[in-house]
């Protein structure tokens, strides 16, 4: 994995944790009289009429001045002159392109991503099912997420690109628009909630036609990570976690409402900055960290390390730390796909059950004596 993606990856995690505001609780009149399909989800709103769906994007990047709405038609279906001003996108889609790893498992669950025509950076899938389509040449590469490169977009004519921001300037994404092509921004990165994040694929089932095989999808998770939680019911969260590792001059931490944060809550683990307010991330000086957790029993290292001794090598400090010299460093990024893409960052976010089940096994390894780690692998 080259030194770009790594970066890209890395601040992109870090973002994840920026704080994101509660879904609005006052509707607008063209939702007012209909549920909302979405149950866990802080960015998303779904509202499904006779013929077409309403999606509410909300929240979609830190400090994001605006939302976003758009119109899924079915065929014949008659959309409200009061709507006319919203994208309108004709479902169920034939062909789509995204632009995140994180959407790959969605469509691959939803059987749909034969329809998948396209990907920025396609060596970062590590999807050994789309890995096949763009081997095939039926995935085309469309450039990088900032500067993606339109005359392919235009030539490949997706009926939709579903893309992200980071703030509030999107030239990339206003110059698509005005090319003729239709993008839909999602927010699924900026949820803190486990589930929230997972319940993104009912955006996507919402695109195809597949609404029941996406809550079926969608419910399988929730019972799964309910039957997880309750595994560890009765535990005291007593073993104390070192979280992250030095990048350039800081170690980063994630702050207590962190979507990290939550798991090892969940999980009944004593995360060291488990009380710091916020979904942000803390950046803090190695001696501060080393103050607050030399004793600590776990380390959640954020990096692709394979051993204890690449880990060393980085930085010759990590072993004044009791769980680096007690071997009971962990990391959930050190599994590559065939192209060196992280299978952490492309499938932990629409899998949360399996998130956890990890960290159970990491801090009460007692209640999953026959599961095998989905992403982590403890440094040697």
């Amino acid at each position: 994995m080259n030194s770009f993606y790594k970066k890209t990856a890395y601040i992109l995690l870090l973002l994840s944790f920026i704080t994101c505001q509660k879904k609005e609780t006052t509707k607008t009149s063209i939702t007012s009289t209909h549920k909302d399909e979405i149950e866990y989800s802080s960015n998303l709103s779904i509202y499904k009429y006779d013929g077409y769906s309403i999606v509410r994007v909300l929240n979609p990047w830190p400090n994001a001045n605006s939302n976003f709405t758009y119109i899924l038609k079915e065929k014949h279906a008659h959309i409200p002159d009061s709507l006319a001003q919203y994208t309108q996108l004709s479902i169920p889609l034939q062909s789509i392109v995204v632009t995140s790893t994180t959407n790959i498992p969605f469509l691959e669950m939803l059987q749909v991503e034969k329809h998948l025509v396209g990907f920025p950076h396609t060596d970062y899938v590590s999807s050994q099912k789309t890995r096949k389509l763009i081997d095939a040449g039926i995935v085309k590469n469309v450039g990088q997420n900032e500067r993606l490169n339109i005359e392919k977009l235009i030539d490949l004519a997706p009926e939709a690109i579903i893309t992200f921001g980071i703030d509030n300037n999107n030239p990339m994404i206003a110059n698509l628009e005005k090319s003729g092509l239709k993008v839909v921004i999602q927010a699924d990165w900026m949820e803190q909630s486990p589930l929230g994040k997972a319940e993104w694929i009912k955006l996507y089932a919402a695109l195809f036609g597949k609404e029941k095989e996406g809550k079926i999808l969608f419910d399988k998770i929730v019972k799964n990570y309910n039957e997880a939680l309750k595994l560890v019911a009765n535990q005291k969260a007593e073993a104390t976690v070192l979280y992250g590792s030095m990048y350039q001059n800081q170690w980063f931490v994630a702050k207590g409402k962190s979507w990290v944060a939550q798991f090892m809550k969940d999980a009944k683990s004593n995360y060291l900055w488990a009380n710091t307010e916020g979904s942000g991330s803390l950046g803090l000086s190695f001696e501060n960290i080393l103050e607050k957790a030399k004793n600590a029993k776990f380390w959640i290292a954020t990096s692709s390390f394979k051993n204890l001794k690449e880990l060393a090598d980085s930085n010759p400090h990590y072993n004044q730390f009791d769980a680096f010299t007690n071997k009971n460093v962990y990391t959930f990024e050190s599994k590559l796909g065939a192209t060196g893409g992280t299978i952490y960052y492309e499938l932990a976010p629409s899998r949360p059950d399996l998130v956890l089940k990890d960290y159970i096994k990491i801090f009460h390894p007692e209640f999953l004596p026959n599961y095998n780690f989905t992403f982590v692998e403890k440094l040697k």
